[in-house]
This record gives structure tokens, C-alpha cells and sequence, in this order.
């Protein structure tokens, strides 16, 4: 727990160090206040007793000086206060932006494979709940343990020198409920452990029903109703099953209220006891009843701040396991530099790869060489493994079995951002970016400036100029619904836009995989005439279905169930009338 809790407060000295050092300053001088004020008051009292014989006026006098000093602690304890709610307040923002950095580093630099466990998205989804406030809380749950330890120290030494019964009793009494409220954190832990999928499937039945991505569909079927319900009954077992939970705790904690109440006032009955036989003075009275009030209050806040700390240890383990994931795809102790230009090429070398979660192989036994400057189709039916083969390339993952070289040198051996900027690739599953046309084009290569000449050539060379000069606000216009004064693009146009953002990289090697599907006939012909006037000296890799577009390459490699079925020129492979003649029959059918 000691160690969690260092790590949680290094995240937090990391954040603010400034905003830290002032909590402690606060948390100090605010604990020695409490006994200040309650001593000033006993010095009222005691003097206003003293005083009742005397001359009044001059005794006043004597007083009020006293009044005056008690007043000014207790200004200065407000000042404090509010001082200290400001400091927590910015405190807790810097915090949470800190780690929401630290989240977002994460997300970016886990391996692709995370995304495809289930258990990984469990992982994430109790991170997320945590990670913005815990770290915070440990803080103050700190600062709350250590000034209402300072403060309870005095008030014990107090009370102590009036009676050691009293101050055994100020501890006995508040620890019950501390130990009830350590015990109903741990089962309130491990319940949201056992519901976080069961929480993930209410978000994603929330996120269908209020965002986009599902917005046609669900009106078109009729499904609002129906993942409505499903949503309102997960969450009335999500609610039913906390309540429980919470029911308990409460019921618990008002027999531990009880005994607490009747160990008080039998307390403050001892202490009344005593004043009336006169060995304590009225002053001393006050005195005492406040310091064990105020004891039973630090005392009271000390308890639940350590009961905190252990339900915040116990959360933040959710944090810790997402944070200490570790890569899969391991970067080399010393990488070597990406040759450029190429001059040997790319070879799959007996290339096989399972993915971690699944039950069969996708590749199995690939070798096949791309040479600098060559154009490459890899074709076959859905699932036959060609989008898996470049995510290897790109060390997304790594082969299970096998070795994939440029220019001899294993590619485990390079720097995997290096490796990447030497490849322009854009999948079938593109994305859309609810941003300007023009960063949607400049994010292809966000290393260099976004030159405006740069975004207009590669997007005169996906053909996605002309559909942005007729935009409102041409390359400035947002793009997408998402945001105020967007504009929707068809499918198509979205194509291009991602086109152009393959284009702006100045990459060696150039992938595209399917992503013309959404074009018509003649405007893919065009966009691959063009893929290949600038692929022009450099090395080429085209994954498509039409199989019409694919006779321009320099050579077509046949995948089928993982395997190289066959391979050569689009003339050789129509001579030899295999898989590839046929399916190109099959195709060329419809437009006869």
C-alpha cells in the first residue's frame, strides 16, 4: 500500500510542484490554530468569572483584548480556509490534465493487440473512472490525515492532563466505524471490478444511441426502444446491486454512530461532574467540552481520511495495472538506421502470424520479395491475410514466425517511428477527422510544416481538390456534422481526402490497401493511373479486390486461406488460368 501511495503522490508532485508545496505550508500552520483558539476562549471565560466582583468597565477592558485576539485567530483561520480551498481547487485541475496526459500517452503507445482484447478494454474503461480524480484525493486524503493528526495530538495532550480516561475514550469511540468503513471499500472494489464489462456494455448501448456512427440505423430499424431498455435494465442492476451494497455500510455505520453518541455525553457528564465539585474552573469547562468535541471531529476526519487512503489504494491498482502494460512490440536496444534509399527491398521470409487471441493462423509461410522501385498487388478474398501482412510491415505486430527484412536487417532491428515514416499507407478502415480539410490532409505528415503548397499537391493527386474548392470555406472548412459550420462528405470524397493524406508523406514505400472501394469505376482507374505516376522510384504496395485495377502492377501476388497461391504478372497469371484468371473472369463478366 506504502509503495502505491508514494507512486500516487509522485504523480502528483510531477503535476504542480509549486501548488504541493503550498498544501503543506497550509497543512501546518491550519493544524495549530484549533488549540490556539480554544486556549484564547478559556482565558475569556476564566477572566469574565474573575471579573464579576471587580470594577466591570476595567475588567471588560481586559477582555475585550482577549475577544479581540480570539476574533483575529479565527479570521485568520477562515483566510487560511479559503486559501487552502483555492490551492486544492487548482491543485485537483492541474492534476487531472496531468493525468489525462499521462492516459493518452499510454493509449497512444500500447501495442495494436491490446485493442483487440476484451479484457484490455476492462482495463482501460477503470483507468479512465479513476485516473482523474484518485491521485488528487490521495493528496488531500493526506493533508487531511496529517493537519487532523496535529490537531488531535494537542487536543489528546489536553485532555490528557485532565484525565487519561477521557482521551481513551476520544480514540475508542470513532474507531469502530473507521475499521466498518475500510471493510465496505474493499467489497465496494471488488464489485466494480466483477461490473466493469457489464458497465462498458451500458456506455456502448449510450454511445449508439447519442452518437452518429449509429444515428441512420437506429431510426431506419426501429432500435431507439429496444438498446433503450437494454440500457435502463443493465443500469437498474448496476444501481440495485450498489444500493445493496451501500444499505449495509449505512446500517453498520449507525450502530457504530450509537455507541460514539453514549460515550460523549457520558464524557461531557464527567467533565460537568467535576466543575460543579470545583476542581476545574467555568473556563476549563468550555475548555475541555470543546477540546473533545473538536478532538472527536479531528479525530473523526484522521480515521476517515486513512479509511481513504485504503479505498483509494485499493482503486488506484486499476490505474497502476493500465499504466505498467507493457509493449509487445519491443524496441531494439540499439536500432539501426532505415536505409534510404533502397536498395535490396522487402523480403518476407517464411512469414507466418496468429493473432494473440485467435485460434488459427491468418499467415502462414509467406515468402515473397518487393525490389526498390516495384509495383506490388496483393489480391485474394476477404480474410485471406493481405491487410495483415502490411500491419507487419508497419511492426503493428510481429510475426509469429519468420522474418520480414528491408535491405537485409530485420525490421525489429529499426526504430519503430523511424521504420513508419518511411512507409505512406492508408487502410481500408480510414479515418475521418472532424477537423479543417486542410490538417486532414497536413496529418499524413505532421513532422514537416503544414505548407499549404504541399496539402494542395497531394490533394490535387487523390483528386480531393476539387471536392474541397467547392467547400464554403475551401481547405479551411471543418469537415463532418461533429462541430458548428462542418460540412458532411459523401464516402467517396472522404476517400479522397484520405488519399491526399497518403500522399503528403515522402515516404519510400507507398500502401494502399482497398481504398478506392467507394469510388466508381472511372475515378478509381484515374486514382490509380496517378498512384502510379507517383510511385514512380519508389517501392509500391497496392491490396485491392477489383481486380481490373491490379494490371498495372509490376507483379501480383494470389493470397488464399494465408497462403501465396500464386504469383507473376497479370499476363502470366491470365496464361496460366489459376485462381487469378478466374477471379478475373468472374469480374470482368459484369461489364461485358
Amino acid at each position: 500500500m506504502l509503495a502505491q501511495l508514494r507512486r500516487a503522490l509522485r504523480l502528483v508532485w510531477e503535476s504542480g510542484p509549486g501548488w504541493t508545496l503550498a498544501s503543506g505550508a497550509l497543512l501546518v500552520f491550519q493544524a495549530t490554530l484549533p488549540l490556539l483558539t480554544l486556549y484564547l476562549i478559556k482565558l475569556v471565560v476564566d477572566s469574565v468569572v474573575a471579573a464579576i466582583p471587580d470594577n466591570r468597565e476595567e475588567a471588560f477592558g481586559r477582555v475585550a483584548l482577549l475577544i479581540g485576539l480570539a476574533g483575529g485567530v479565527t479570521l485568520v483561520s477562515a483566510l487560511c480556509r479559503s486559501v487552502a480551498a483555492f490551492v486544492s481547487d487548482a491543485q485537483a485541475q492541474v492534476v487531472t490534465d496531468h493525468m489525462h496526459d499521462i492516459l493518452h500517452a499510454k493509449s497512444v503507445a500500447v501495442d495494436l493487440e491490446y485493442y483487440e482484447n476484451s479484457q484490455y478494454h476492462d482495463t482501460l474503461q477503470r483507468a479512465q473512472q479513476e485516473a482523474s480524480f484518485r491521485p488528487t484525493r490521495i493528496l488531500n486524503g493526506l493533508i487531511q490525515v496529517v493537519q487532523s493528526g496535529i490537531s488531535l495530538l494537542a487536543m489528546a495532550g489536553l485532555l490528557f492532563a485532565f484525565h487519561w480516561s477521557v482521551a481513551v475514550i476520544l480514540f475508542g469511540a470513532a474507531v469502530p466505524g473507521a475499521l466498518l468503513r475500510t471493510r465496505y471499500a474493499s467489497q465496494m472494489y471488488r464489485w466494480q471490478r466483477q461490473r466493469t464489462t457489464t458497465e462498458r456494455q451500458a456506455w456502448y448501448l449510450h454511445w449508439m444511441l447519442t452518437g452518429i456512427a449509429y444515428a441512420k440505423e437506429m431510426r431506419l430499424f426501429g432500435l431507439g426502444p429496444l438498446f433503450i431498455r437494454r440500457f435502463r435494465d443493465i443500469r437498474a442492476q448496476l444501481r440495485h446491486e450498489r444500493l445493496a451494497i451501500t444499505s449495509r455500510r449505512s446500517a453498520a455505520e449507525l450502530a457504530g454512530q450509537a455507541s460514539l453518541i453514549l460515550a460523549v455525553f457520558g464524557t461531557y457528564a464527567f467533565v460537568t461532574y467535576r466543575t460543579v465539585q470545583g476542581a476545574i474552573t467555568i473556563g476549563d469547562l468550555v475548555m475541555y467540552y470543546q477540546a473533545f468535541q473538536r478532538g472527536q471531529e479531528f479525530l473523526r476526519e484522521m480515521l476517515s481520511g486513512l479509511a481513504g487512503l485504503y479505498e483509494d489504494h485499493l482503486f488506484l491498482r486499476s490505474l497502476y495495472e493500465f499504466l505498467d502494460l507493457g509493449r509487445v512490440v519491443v524496441e531494439p536496444q540499439v536500432p539501426k538506421a532505415v536505409p534510404r534509399p533502397l536498395r535490396a527491398g522487402i523480403v518476407f521470409d517464411h512469414v507466418s502470424f496468429q493473432y494473440p487471441t485467435g485460434t488459427r493462423k491468418i499467415l502462414q509461410d509467406i515468402t515473397l520479395a518487393i525490389h526498390p522501385g516495384e509495383s506490388v498487388a496483393i489480391v485474394g478474398d476477404n480474410g485471406s491475410g493481405k491487410t495483415t501482412l502490411i500491419k507487419l510491415l508497419c511492426r503493428l505486430y510481429d510475426p509469429t514466425g519468420g522474418t520480414i527484412t528491408i535491405d537485409g536487417v530485420d525490421v525489429r532491428d529499426f526504430n519503430t517511428e523511424a521504420l513508419r515514416r518511411h512507409i505512406g499507407v492508408i487502410f481500408q478502415d480510414y479515418s475521418h477527422y472532424y477537423v479543417t480539410a486542410a490538417e486532414n490532409i497536413w496529418f499524413g505528415d505532421v513532422e514537416t510544416p503544414p505548407e499549404h503548397g504541399r496539402i494542395t499537391a497531394a490533394a490535387r493527386h487523390s483528386g480531393a481538390d476539387d471536392v474541397i474548392m467547392k467547400l464554403p470555406q475551401g481547405y479551411d472548412t471543418v469537415l463532418g456534422k461533429l462541430f458548428d459550420h462542418g460540412e458532411e462528405l459523401s464516402i467517396g470524397e472522404w476517400q479522397k481526402i484520405a488519399l491526399a493524406r497518403a500522399f503528403m508523406r515522402d515516404a519510400q514505400i507507398l500502401v494502399l490497401d482497398e481504398p478506392t472501394s467507394a469510388l466508381d469505376a472511372y475515378a478509381e482507374y484515374e486514382t490509380y493511373k496517378q498512384f502510379r505516376r507517383l510511385a514512380e522510384d519508389r517501392t509500391a504496395i497496392l491490396i485491392s479486390h477489383r481486380l481490373s485495377t491490379v494490371k498495372m502492377a509490376d507483379r501480383i501476388y494470389v493470397l488464399d486461406d494465408g497462403r501465396i497461391a500464386e504469383h507473376g504478372s497479370h499476363d502470366r497469371l491470365i496464361r496460366e488460368g489459376g485462381r487469378y484468371a478466374r477471379l478475373f473472369e468472374s469480374q470482368a463478366r459484369h461489364y461485358r
